[in-house]
């Protein structure tokens, strides 16, 4: 501790944290204290806390793929629940159906669910799913049908095969490939449907195991299929895939332009936010400028030597203050430094009336605050608490990390509110207050009272961090 012209300042006193001590944890006006911020009389308890937001942006790829893992996480479910089904419908048809053909069900339908059931341990636990999954799973689902297909052709009569309701499986599973496949992938797998039911029709009919026949309505009834109708078949898959592909790239071109307006309309918000920053800070500099050359003014004539002092420590604020004028945010420790220029310009004009005390715990220090946020504070209470009393007073500064994050507190042993309200609320406390909010929204708390003891207080809650804060992060736009 040391003391200058009636005024003691106290900065990272190591007795003053003693968890015993007077503004230790455990005592009553302690962080932990039933007069603290975390105690039920305490300011911040009284009028809750705001939980920490932290704004991410992601590139409009990143949304894209994260929406498309989300969505192959889900389709997996729904084959999964969709192969059970199909087991159940091949146990009905069983007991009509051959050894043969209830052999090729069960092996091609146990195989395709053990896969499907076996992502999930494998690969549903990781944050991303691996790339290669989205194609791997779409391929195999076609080759899935292509083998019941192929193996009944081939166990019984290629036309039972062709005309089973099987068949259909392949437009269900074009029609899915939108939901979570690229544009790429989803004209792989459609072409492979394409090609894989015109092998199997060829085959067919290579092997002379199933006889074309040119009229539709004759091959109706007879063991034999029409080219024409093979071919509208095909083409009609050959459309769906169509369809399915560009429906694929037109989702991901829709998603794309949507996630590159709303990261615009993130970076505009942030610069807007960045912008009232700055002319919230500057409002401050002609205030406490403007006190203070009242003050100085006041001492020309009745004391040069005081008024010359006073000059002297207004230079050496502003250079400081100016050095810093282009941050936001600074650590706690310059924020105290300039502090300290400012109450020996007020311990001149008080000559002796002003106490002023500084504590801040060491783990504190490195601490980010916005610049310029305890000197309003600070004046606030010299101006309104200690100026109208004649005796006058002390003016206490306290900074602790908690588990609400940094708790500064700026309280003094004044008149208190000798008024409403209103009148401590000038352009200090509401600059502190919109600032705050601006920074770190909902994840602060500012809270202004009289003292039961008499005097009157201000608590301030803010995240702990030493790196800017996040919302500046998005502002400082690095993707601009």
């Amino acid at each position: 501790m040391h003391s200058r012209d009636g005024a003691s300042r106290v900065a990272s006193n190591h007795e003053n944290h003693d968890p015993n001590g007077r503004n230790g944890p455990n005592t009553p006006n302690g962080p932990n204290g039933p007069n603290g911020p975390n105690g039920p009389n305490g300011p911040i308890g009284r009028t809750g806390r705001g939980d920490a937001h932290i704004a991410t942006s992601l590139l409009p790829s990143e949304v894209l793929a994260y929406e498309r893992d989300s969505a192959e996480r889900k389709l997996n479910g729904v084959r999964i629940g969709v192969l059970g089904l199909l087991g159940v419908a091949a146990m009905l048809y069983a007991p009509s159906l051959t050894p043969a053909l209830n052999r090729i069900n069960l092996v091609v339908l146990l195989s395709t669910l053990t896969w499907s059931v076996l992502q999930v341990p494998l690969f549903h636990r990781r944050r991303r799913l691996p790339e290669w999954l989205r194609v791997v799973n779409p391929l195999l689902d076609i080759t899935a049908v292509s083998c019941i297909i192929g193996g009944y052709g081939l166990v019984s009569t290629p036309i039972l095969a062709l005309r089973s309701p099987i068949t259909t499986a392949y437009f269900i599973i074009v029609a899915a490939l939108p939901v979570a496949s690229s544009t790429r992938k989803a004209a792989l797998v459609s072409v492979l449907a394409v090609v894989e039911y015109a092998a199997l029709v060829i085959g067919f009919v290579g092997s002379g195991r199933l006889a074309l026949i040119t009229s539709p309505v004759a091959a109706a009834g007879a063991y034999g299929v029409s080219p024409l109708d093979e071919g509208a078949r095909l083409f009609l898959l050959a459309c769906a895939g169509a369809v399915a592909t560009y429906a694929t790239y037109w989702q991901g071109r829709l998603s794309t332009h949507f996630a590159e307006a709303s990261r615009e309309s993130e970076q505009l918000q942030a610069r807007l936010d960045q912008a009232q920053l700055q002319t919230l800070k500057l409002q401050i500099h002609p205030h406490f400028l403007f006190n203070t050359l009242n003050a100085i003014t006041a001492l020309i004539h009745r004391a040069p030597d005081r008024a010359e002092r006073m000059v002297a420590g207004l230079s050496e604020l502003l250079r400081i203050s100016l050095a810093s004028a282009a941050e936001q945010e600074i650590t706690l420790e310059r924020e105290v430094e300039l502090l300290e220029h400012y109450v020996d310009i007020q311990q001149e004009r008080f000559l002796g009336r002003l106490t002023v005390r500084i504590e801040i715990a060491p783990d504190a220090r490195s601490a980010l605050v916005p610049n310029l946020i305890l000197q309003p504070l600070v004046e606030n209470a010299i101006n309104h608490g200690i100026g109208p009393r004649a005796s006058g007073g002390i003016v206490e500064v306290l900074a602790t990390r908690s588990l609400l994050g940094l708790v500064v507190i700026v309280r003094d042993d004044g008149v208190g509110e000798v008024a409403p309200l209103a009148r401590r609320e000038g352009v200090g406390l509401a600059n502190a207050r919109a600032r705050l909010a601006s920074l770190y929204g909902d994840a602060q708390q500012l809270v202004a009272a009289p003292r039961v003891c008499g005097g009157f207080e201000v608590w301030i809650v803010m995240p702990f961090h030493t790196e800017p804060a996040a919302r500046l992060v998005a502002a400082g736009l690095s993707a601009s």
